[in-house]
């Protein structure tokens, strides 16, 4: 199936859903109008910010989709979060934060905004970090929304598959930020896109987009040529213009200090990659499997040390091809990876 015919975009590139800020609606724009499929990404947002973002991206007459975060059902373990928290309070000290050793736990808005999606349909849903009920995916597709789901082995590509998904989202642990995974306690064994596209091809017989380490045309081409209906990039938009990358954010990628990526549960309980620094290595080998009560218990810390320009107390998520993203108009990394322009 060619990605005209499944996705509606000229181009097989798509604009993975960054939340947080980097995927604004801009960032969505650019890539909608130069022939991508962009993504709003509705992960941290209140359903009534979620619902602006769709309203301004549908007046675009393009198509696109929206991500969501698929609550989990992990248990806590109280005593390990307290002692995080306490360990972690003279980083919050810094910048006068106080951190809370009470746990924060919500589902991320999930019955309002699924509420919304089955009001107002859009044409793509994606998942990530697990599996709602065959209900709620049956939901969306009987107002005519096609759903994905991501995933980060076979096996979960064969259980989104029995739930009734449409087609997958294969992420590879090159990827920056947040894996998918829908086991946040496995350890990652690492898997290339490539070979998870393959593994994942070889069980199910759905549409797919690759995503993770996708650092420049040829990494696109290889999966495209693998069977990979589209690319999904991410690291590579977020120093263009639209991104909303925090200006710390942005420093950090081009900055020669830092060199490495590394998967770290540090600042939000849940593994994803970033930018190797100190505040992963203080205290990535105390953070519990605890999101997204981390999230919430590091996010004023990590505003705070966004704000001061202190890269060294920030989440900087990066994929393993940071060293590759340009700055300039997105639409030109668009082009460039689908080799037109």
């Amino acid at each position: 199936m060619t990605v005209e015919a499944w996705l509606g975009t000229p181009l097989p590139v798509v604009a993975a859903p960054m939340a947080g800020g980097p995927s604004s609606v801009a960032l969505t724009t650019a890539t909608a109008r130069a022939g991508g499929f962009p993504f709003v990404a509705a992960g941290y947002k209140a359903p009534e910010v979620m619902a602006h973002e769709i309203d301004q991206v549908r007046a675009l007459g393009v198509p696109f989709g929206v991500n969501l975060f698929v609550p989990g059902a992990a248990a806590l373990d109280l005593p390990s979060f307290r002692v995080y928290a306490a360990s972690l309070q003279p980083e919050a000290a810094v910048y006068d934060v106080q951190l809370d050793p009470e746990p924060v736990i919500d589902d991320d808005h999930w019955t309002a905004k699924l509420a919304h999606l089955v009001a107002h349909p859009v044409p793509v849903v994606s998942l990530t970090f697990g599996l709602p009920s065959p209900r709620d995916i049956e939901a969306l597709q009987r107002r005519g929304t096609r759903v994905l789901a991501s995933v980060t082995t076979p096996e979960e590509a064969v259980a989104a598959r029995a739930a009734g998904v449409d087609g997958l989202v294969a992420q590879g642990t090159d990827a920056g930020g947040h894996s998918a995974t829908h086991d946040p306690a496995r350890t990652l064994v690492p898997v290339t896109t490539l070979g998870l596209l393959r593994a994942v091809r070889a069980v199910v017989d759905m549409p797919v987009i690759a995503a993770g380490g996708v650092d420049g045309p040829d990494a696109a081409g290889a999966l495209l040529d693998a069977g990979a209906a589209a690319v999904a990039v991410g690291t590579l938009l977020l120093r263009t213009d639209e991104a909303g990358t925090s200006p710390t954010h942005r420093a950090a990628l081009a900055d020669p200090r830092f060199d490495e990526t590394v998967i770290t549960r540090a600042f939000t309980g849940r593994p994803a990659r970033a930018l190797l620094n100190g505040f992963i290595e203080r205290h990535d080998g105390a953070a519990p499997v605890a999101y997204p009560a981390v999230h919430h218990l590091t996010r004023a810390l990590r505003q705070a040390a966004s704000g001061a320009g202190d890269a060294d107390r920030l989440h900087l998520w990066a994929g393993t091809g940071f060293r590759n993203a340009p700055t300039g108009p997105a639409a030109d990394v668009v082009r460039w990876l689908a080799g037109v322009g």
